[in-house]
């Protein structure tokens, strides 16, 4: 859907006690600021109003969002407001928790938005109350890679993917969804580019400094998320396997410490952990990899070593498979400062 020619694109941003409010006022002002904050700092005095952005909630009464942030809507949603977008920030829940029949109200609203031709977005956790409304079964969505678990107990029927910064649920683009915590900013980045134009995108990331997170969640994903089971047996393997990943045959040793088949374990494991003993153990050792790259001056090849590969190349093409990044890449981009400038004094030392 193409921003009105005669006026501003409508935006209706929602908020509900859940709502985190960074990514609720911040959206609200990167969109408010468009067409007119870098024109200003670049002093051309072409300045436009390209958002007409407004915060709609359940009622137009002031409440707190999480963390005690004021909120007062401009909005309800009981007067049916209609808008070309309708936005859903991120919201504080638990992977554990659920809202399933907290807003049916709100539920049904973003059904006729949609059904009115409205484009729909969610940052984060957002899509929580997306999939809620059901306007996500079947389709293709993402989140905080942290709610997978949550996505797969409560809503089976879509189709989750945790790596994903951005991701279209339809082939007309009516339904995105945003990955982690700070992925409103590539939702705005995404919404100004479409409804505007991606000159003014630009413009926008500059000014705020946001920058696009094109290399997906999978960098910053933790690996060892755990699964709640109550398998004493594989409760034993893992925390045998937390202490000695690193020895070379760890599945055999592990499963000589269960005091159980190996191919019985492998079988346990799986149907416990939802995924194979081989790739517990190949994450274990990429956190420790990821681990040892942000806080050592070690080589790619010591780190290779000590968390258990011989064979450096090996090494590095599961790297990238598991974080998307080669450890090269990794290192760079959450080394601190001060291990950063160890590293260059060392191979300053060494040239």
């Amino acid at each position: 859907m193409a921003k009105r020619p005669n006026g501003p694109v409508s935006a209706l941003i929602v908020a509900v006690p859940e709502t985190a409010g960074s990514a609720l006022y911040g959206m609200v002002d990167v969109l408010s600021v468009t067409g007119n904050l870098w024109e200003v700092m670049n002093g051309t005095g072409d300045e436009r109003k390209l958002f007409d952005t407004h915060i709609v909630a359940r009622s137009t009464e002031s409440f707190l969002c999480r963390h005690s942030i004021p909120v007062k809507p401009d909005v309800s949603i009981h007067d049916d407001p209609s808008a070309d977008i309708v936005i859903l920030p991120e919201i504080w829940l638990r992977p554990e928790d659920s809202i399933k029949g907290r807003y049916d109200d709100l539920m049904e609203w973003l059904r006729a938005c949609y059904r009115r031709g409205t484009s729909i977005y969610s940052a984060c956790s957002g899509s929580i109350m997306l999939a809620e409304s059901g306007l996500l079964n079947g389709r293709h969505a993402t989140s905080h890679w942290g709610y997978e678990e949550l996505f797969q107990r409560e809503y089976p029927r879509v189709k989750f993917e945790s790596t994903p910064n951005i991701c279209f649920a339809d082939a007309e683009g009516r339904i995105v969804t945003a990955g982690g915590v700070m992925s409103w900013h590539d939702l705005a980045i995404h919404i100004i580019a479409r409804h505007c134009s991606p000159g003014e995108a630009v413009n926008i990331a500059k000014a705020y400094l946001l920058k696009w997170h094109g290399e997906g969640q999978l960098p910053y994903t933790n690996l060892m998320r755990r699964r709640h089971h109550t398998d004493s047996v594989v409760r034993v393997c893992e925390r045998w396997l937390e202490k000695n990943f690193r020895c070379q045959g760890a599945v055999a040793a592990a499963a000589r410490e269960s005091g159980i088949p190996e191919r019985s374990l492998k079988r346990r494991f799986l149907a416990a952990t939802g995924v194979t003993l081989m790739e517990h153990v190949q994450r274990l050792r990429m956190e420790n990899a990821k681990r040892l790259l942000e806080t050592s001056a070690k080589s790619i090849d010591e780190i290779s070593t000590e968390v258990g590969y011989k064979e450096t190349a090996f090494f590095r093409r599961l790297f990238k498979r598991n974080t998307g990044l080669t450890p090269t890449e990794y290192r760079k981009m959450f080394t601190p400062d001060e291990v950063s400038a160890g590293l260059r004094r060392g191979e300053q030392g060494n040239a």
